[in-house]
This record gives structure tokens, C-alpha cells and sequence, in this order.
């Protein structure tokens, strides 16, 4: 019940007089030349959904700081990443953005901006739902094969009923946090800086090409979903059979390049799959020779 009233609170919280308007600090310790970035990523992800997600963003990084193997530009690059996958695209987003380009300047007329049509599939739309409702509208679309349908949403200021509509849309921001999409994102990034953890334990040198893994996943629609599908890949077939001493790859850094050279758009992920299994065999016969000598 008590978890009940949290949610409803937070999302009547502009009605009731609560708002989530007042950004984390800084963390302490944190390097000096970094601190634009985060300041940045604050900024957006305060932009983006609110104080409570910027705070989770900071406490995120919090366990990276002062960390062996962890130097001043890695620190960097993991906060910026870490900021840009946590402000996903979604078209709760892609509205914000839009209504941003307004930008009325000083007083003058809001600027009218060309409209931007995206494409999304049904399930994607529906994942920004709470997890309540989206469950049963997946099940249904699901059953009746539509859960791939693509449809167009085009996001307008021609007119105020467009800028309205858009206003609705970035509204509701607030049921974020709720949706299916959100739950599946957070997994994602806590297994990412989870491998970024043990690589700095387990092969430090590889740190800095995990931390850079983060860039395969961007955008929406089929562009994210091949991107998430591909760093799963070369996660579960090269890096975490390292980490847990199953794959005797020494060159974890190499090989993830390897791998993410031979990624394409291709949802069968052919070459992909055949050069990990690649890497995997050079890898397993180096170490039957490396024993057997």
C-alpha cells in the first residue's frame, strides 16, 4: 500500500505541490575536469524525467570514483555515455525534443519547425505504457500478430492543437518510470557498468573498450533492438566467458573490436555469430596449446 501511495504521489506531485525540481550535487571526490560532463548529464536527466533519475544517475557513478583502473577520461566517458543511454528515445522523448525546438526566445512567436515523422512498432509504443496496462494490450496484440505492426506518429508545431498534442505526450514523462521499457533499460545498464566492473578486475586493459560498448545501442526502433541484440552478443559469448575464466582470451580489448567491426543490420546476425565463433575457437586452441606446453 505504502509503495502504492509512493507512485501516486510522485506522479500527482506538480497538482499536489511536490515537485521533483531540485537537481543532486555533485558526488564528492569527483575529478575536477569531469565535472562539466556530469553537471551535463545531470542537466539532461533532470530534463529528461526528473530529480529522482538524476540522482540514481549519480549514485550510479558514484562507485566508480577513485577506483583502481578508472582514470580521469574513462570516468569521463562513462558518466557521457551513461547519460545518453539513460535518456533513451522513446516518443515520450522524441515530443520533449520537439516542443524544445520551439525556443520563443525573447517574448517573440514560438518558432515553427518541420514536422518529424518516425516510425515505431506497436509493442514499442506500448512499452512506454505502465507495466499494468501494457502487459494486457501486448498479450492481445500479440495474439492477434500485429505485436511488429509499424506505425507512423508525426510529432507537429504546425498548429496549437499540435503543440498541445506534443505537451500531452511529454507529459507523460511521469508514467516512465512505470513502463516496461524503463524496467528493461535500468537491467541494461546496471549489466553494463556491471562489466565494466570486472573488467577493471579481471583484464583492466579491456575496461575502456566495455565502457565504450555502450555506443551499439542508440536511437529506436529496429536500429536500438539490433544494437541491443548485437552487444548482447559479444557480452555473452566474449566478455563474460572471459570474466568467469571459461574462454582463455587474453586480448578481450581485440576482440570485442573484432566483433563489433563484423556487426551489420542484419536481425539473423550471421557475421556476427561466425566471428565470435572464430574468436572463441583461436581463443580455446591457443590455451590447449598454452597447457599442453
Amino acid at each position: 500500500m505504502a509503495s502504492f501511495l509512493s507512485s501516486l504521489r510522485y506522479l500527482f506531485s506538480d497538482f499536489i505541490g511536490e515537485g521533483d525540481g531540485t537537481p543532486p550535487s555533485l558526488p564528492p571526490g569527483l575529478p575536477e575536469s569531469v565535472e562539466p560532463v556530469v553537471s551535463e548529464g545531470i542537466h539532461l536527466l533532470m530534463d529528461y524525467q526528473g530529480a529522482r533519475y538524476a540522482r540514481l544517475y549519480v549514485d550510479r557513478l558514484r562507485r566508480f570514483i577513485g577506483k583502481p583502473g578508472v582514470d580521469e577520461a574513462m570516468f569521463g566517458e562513462i558518466a557521457r555515455l551513461m547519460a545518453m543511454r539513460m535518456s533513451y528515445q522513446d516518443p515520450i522523448r522524441i515530443a520533449q525534443l520537439k516542443l524544445a525546438e520551439l525556443n520563443p526566445g525573447a517574448g517573440g512567436p514560438p518558432a515553427r519547425t518541420p514536422d518529424d515523422i518516425r516510425k515505431f512498432r506497436l509493442d514499442e509504443l506500448v512499452e512506454a505504457l505502465p507495466a499494468a496496462i501494457a502487459g494486457p494490450v501486448l498479450g492481445l496484440l500479440e495474439r492477434r500478430g500485429w505485436v511488429r505492426k509499424q506505425v507512423s506518429i508525426r510529432f507537429s508545431t504546425r498548429n496549437r492543437w499540435s503543440i498541445l498534442r506534443l505537451k500531452i505526450e511529454a507529459s507523460l514523462r511521469r508514467w516512465r518510470r512505470f513502463s516496461i521499457r524503463y524496467a528493461r533499460e535500468r537491467v541494461w545498464v546496471e549489466r553494463w557498468l556491471h562489466m565494466i566492473d570486472r573488467a577493471l578486475t579481471r583484464q583492466p586493459e579491456a575496461a575502456a573498450a566495455i565502457v565504450q560498448t555502450a555506443t551499439m545501442v542508440q536511437g529506436y526502433g529496429a536500429t536500438c533492438r539490433q544494437g541491443l541484440a548485437d552487444w548482447h552478443a559479444i557480452i555473452d559469448g566474449l566478455a563474460k566467458p572471459t570474466f568467469d575464466g571459461v574462454l582463455p582470451l587474453k586480448n578481450l580489448a581485440g576482440a570485442v573490436a573484432e566483433a563489433r567491426a563484423a556487426a551489420a543490420p542484419d536481425p539473423r546476425q550471421a557475421a556476427l555469430k561466425r566471428t565470435i565463433a572464430e574468436i572463441r575457437a583461436r581463443a580455446l586452441a591457443a590455451g590447449e596449446i598454452a597447457g599442453a606446453g
